[in-house]
Order: C-alpha cells, then structure tokens, then sequence
C-alpha cells in the first residue's frame, strides 16, 4: 500500500509539473508577444513601409479616440494566444528575433514559408503589412482558412527530396543557378530555383521572409533547399534601400545548416537563438557569381 500510494504521488507530481511547464511556456509566450505588440506601436510612427504601402501619418485631434482604439485583428490574435492550449513551433527565444525586426520594419513586406500556430502572430505583428504565407499541404490550408480566413496563403508544390540535398547543393553552384542568372525565377534553369511561385510573390521585394517549411525531418521529404535558394535569390535582386532580413528554423539539420551556408552566408549572419538564424542579406550586382563573398568552410 505504501508503495502504491507513492507511485500515485509520485504520478501526480509528474502531472502537475507537466502542467506548470505547459503554463509556463504559454506565459512567455504571451508576454513575448506584448511586448513586441508594444515594440511594433511604440516605433511604428518612425518605421518606412515596405514596397506598396503608404507610411502611416499620426492622429489629429478628432482622430485620437480611433487611433487608440486597439485594432479588431491585434486583439482577435490576443484573444486566440490566451485562451489556446497549443504553443507555436518556435521558442520565446527564437520568436523574439524575428519579432525584434517586425518591430523595426513593419509594415513591411514579409514571405513566410510555411503555415503553423504562429502564422497569426507574424500577420499580427506585421500588422498594417502585407504578410503571405507559402504553404505544401491543401488540407492544412483549409483547416486553417476556417479558423483564421483573413490569413494570406498560396499552395505550393516542391519538386524536391531531402535525399537530394547533396547533389543539389552541388548544382547551386553551376551557372544556371549564379546570382546573376535568377533574377527572373520563372526563367531560370536551376533546380533550386521554385519557379511555380505566383507572380505577386515573385514580384514583391520581400523585406523579411521566414523559412518554416517545407517538411525536412524524413528522406522522402522535400526539404528546405528550394526554400532557402530561392529566398536568397530574391534578396540578391532587391533594389529597394535596405537588406532582407531571412530567418531560418531547424538550423540543427544537415539541410538548413549547409544550404544556409552555401546561399545565405556566414558573413550576413547577425543573429542566432536555438534552432534558428538570422541573415541580413544584402543586394548583389548582376554581374556577380556567388552568393557569398567569403568562401565558406
């Protein structure tokens, strides 16, 4: 009895500590996301907009009542994060760098690749900006359009396997796929190069972009290798004032580390937390034939 009656308290402590840490996690959550809620308000009046925005103006006197009025999409995101028990894909840690330069940038223009528990967070915090996500699976766009239908999502088909990783990281670096001949992703010959995007994400200058996605975890998965090239080609032809910001996730994988390596580059890494890093990558001239200046190791 008195061993019985210890594996039922020994039971419960398991329990509630799982619980404390489940609360614990949704807290920081929380937090993380007001304050770069009261990061994104505070700089917004000082922040330029991204490619198709007008920068917002400050209130008048008869506007001031309005324009204190919490926006209807920032608190329905509130709402969603406070009274959901599912946490999303990134830590505290890892959301607050990217968060750091919605706070900065936004509204801007963001590209996410992927569409997770997070993809209101990211549309909320770049609230007053066009953010789009790409997204593999149809019936996980649909789960999604029901519960969150003013989410901007494309399907997007990767004719990729992780299996092919090495060999494709081989031809990321013949001619077809040179910085200098992507600048039109629907004409390139690169393999990388995912050139069944819609025309609004090829021809938006994408001031951040998130790499989420696709799947990267079994060998018959497609794997991020499109995803990374072809965000590190749009940046390559930006001529908007300023660099992309590029966030890549799961970095702890062969895949992301090498193809981030190969087409992000070390020398534009400026932050890491986690599993994931943070390039800011700048604009290269079209004569140029690699994507690094460096010669990466």
């Amino acid at each position: 009895m008195g061993f019985l009656q210890s594996t039922m308290r020994s039971g419960r402590g398991r329990q509630w500590q799982l619980q404390w840490q489940t609360m614990s996690i949704r807290v920081l959550l929380i937090g993380a996301f007001l304050i770069m809620l009261m990061l994104l308000i505070a700089l917004r009046s000082g922040t330029s907009a991204g490619q198709g925005f007008e920068p917002q103006t400050a209130c008048t006197a008869s506007e001031s009542v309005a324009c204190a009025k919490l926006p209807v999409a920032v608190a329905d995101a509130l709402i969603h994060y406070v009274t959901t028990n599912i946490t999303p894909q990134q830590t505290p840690g890892e959301i607050n760098i990217a968060g750091a330069v919605l706070a900065r940038r936004s509204p801007c223009n963001m590209l996410v690749f992927g569409l997770g528990y997070d993809s209101l967070m990211w549309a909320t915090l770049n609230h007053g900006g066009r953010t789009l996500f790409l997204e593999e699976d149809k019936d996980w766009i649909a789960q999604i359009a029901q519960k969150h239908p003013e989410l901007s999502v494309y399907h997007v088909f990767y004719p990729t396997a992780l299996t092919q990783a090495p060999d494709l990281l081989v031809h990321g670096k013949s001619p077809p796929c040179h910085p200098s001949a992507t600048l039109e992703l629907k004409d390139s010959a690169c393999r990388l190069a995912l050139t069944n995007l819609p025309p609004e994400v090829l021809n938006t200058q994408w001031d951040a972009i998130m790499i989420d996605a696709p799947r990267g975890y079994f060998p018959e998965a497609p794997g991020r290798m499109t995803a990374i090239y072809t965000a590190a080609a749009m940046a390559k032809k930006r001529s908007n004032p300023g660099n992309t910001d590029i966030f890549v996730h799961d970095v702890d994988r062969p895949a992301e580390e090498n193809f981030s390596n190969a087409f992000l580059c070390q020398e534009n890494l400026v932050a890491s937390e986690g599993r994931l890093w943070h390039f800011s990558v700048p604009a290269q001239p079209e004569e140029s034939q690699d994507f690094c200046s460096a010669v990466a190791v």
